[in-house]
């Protein structure tokens, strides 16, 4: 019998940094404590298949940006970028069902690998993984599981990359405020031991793994440029010389420091896509625009499938209002931030899906990697792109106050 998967910290709770409430805990199973309490359970341990999605294959080779990679002279329009983005990234059902909607419309978006789900409980117990302040092997989320669903992983990154799409670190043990210490706690040695760490899993995962007859891993570590850390901890200062260390370009974790969708700004070289806090007329409020926090502002994250009609339809009409207010306005890149869950009834994807089907491909509309964005704003004039990132937030507030 396999030995017990080590966790600490509470799975899910709530905490404010800086006014907003952020999600506390990950992991794209329905719960990370059931998984960590099961002697069987992998990233995959509890998808389910759905005949009606098909398996995605890849491409011969990976294809170009769907980006137009043009300038725009001044007062021209900007295509209207929508990012799409997974913590985690570990769901072979949610990877074949993005992946499956994304191709509809030349659509690319980003995963977020959490590196421990590249190793199974053997790497665990031989130390392959020490959090900053935590004992070797502790991690608030679970390990990958059994050959096989590690194998199924690296299956869905390799094909999610040669289709154009991003994988980005959502770094290791999901270490947070509630399994001290975490991001808010780390120093930059901290933050680089972490990210020491994911890379070597991400080079290392078969060596580490002992495993002998497995695909590669085809995603170069070096395209790996940007993340979002647990919790969205973590403080700019200490983090930035870490980035700056691994050849990281941006970031999409810290919590907005003012209200409404913007677009991103350069912070001592690193371009942080600031998660936004908008208004949302379902919830007749202000609330930090992703999966985990639309949950607890709804119902303070309790599990009441029987609610989910109600909360997708808040969910997908906030997504509306971000798009209405930022196309007929400032057309800052709207960020659509969740996991790869299946949380209060499969909540959250569903309405995502559908705004990706609705939205992505119309006129000027571009649902885009986090680098292929930068890219496209690196190639503007100067004066074309700072008149960009000088726009005032839109979705600030309700549309008639």
């Amino acid at each position: 019998m396999r030995s017990r998967l080590l966790v600490v910290g509470a799975v899910l709770g709530l905490t404010v940094v800086t006014g907003v409430l952020i999600y506390q805990g990950n992991t794209e199973k329905a719960t990370a404590s059931s998984a960590a309490s099961s002697t069987s359970g992998g990233v995959y341990a509890e998808d389910t298949a759905d005949p009606t999605i098909p398996e995605v294959t890849a491409p011969g080779e990976r294809p170009a940006t769907n980006v137009p990679m043009t300038k725009l002279e001044p007062g021209d329009t900007p295509p209207q970028f929508i990012i799409f983005s997974f913590d985690g990234a570990g769901s072979h059902q949610r990877w074949n069902e993005f992946m499956s909607v994304a191709d509809e419309s030349n659509s690319r978006f980003t995963g977020f690998l959490s590196g421990i789900y590249l190793l199974g409980d053997e790497g665990k117990y031989a130390g392959a993984y020490t959090g900053p302040g935590h004992k070797t092997g502790a991690a608030a989320i679970g390990y990958g599981g059994p050959e096989s669903e590690i194998v199924t992983e690296v299956n869905d990154l390799n094909t999610a990359y040669m289709k154009g799409h991003e994988i980005g670190t959502h770094y290791n043990g999901h270490f947070c405020d509630d399994a001290p210490p975490g991001g808010n706690q780390w120093t930059t040695a901290d933050w680089n031991d972490e990210l020491d760490q994911f890379y070597k899993f991400v080079k290392d995962w078969k060596t580490i793994n002992g495993y002998t007859d497995a695909p590669d891993l085809i995603v170069p570590p070096e395209t790996i440029k940007g993340g979002r850390t647990p919790c969205l901890t973590g403080k700019l200062d200490t983090l930035i010389p870490a980035w700056k260390a691994h050849g990281m370009t941006y970031d999409s974790s810290m919590p907005a420091p003012r209200n409404g969708l913007y677009w991103p700004q350069k912070v001592d070289g690193i371009w942080e896509f600031y998660m936004p806090q908008v208004y949302s007329p379902g919830f007749e409020g202000m609330t930090t625009a992703m999966d985990y926090n639309f949950w607890a502002k709804f119902n303070g994250a309790r599990d009441e499938p029987d609610t989910a009609p109600e909360l997708r339809s808040i969910v997908k009409g906030t997504y509306e209002f971000m798009f209405d207010q930022a196309y007929n306005g400032n057309r800052a890149p709207i960020l659509i931030a969740n996991h790869f869950n299946k949380w209060n009834g499969d909540s959250f994807n569903p309405p995502a899906m559908d705004f990706m089907k609705e939205k992505c491909g119309q006129p000027d509309v571009i649902c885009a990697t986090y680098q292929d964005v930068i890219a496209w704003m690196e190639l503007q004039d100067p004066a074309v792109l700072q008149e960009l990132l000088d726009r005032a937030p839109v979705a600030a507030k309700a549309p008639d106050s």
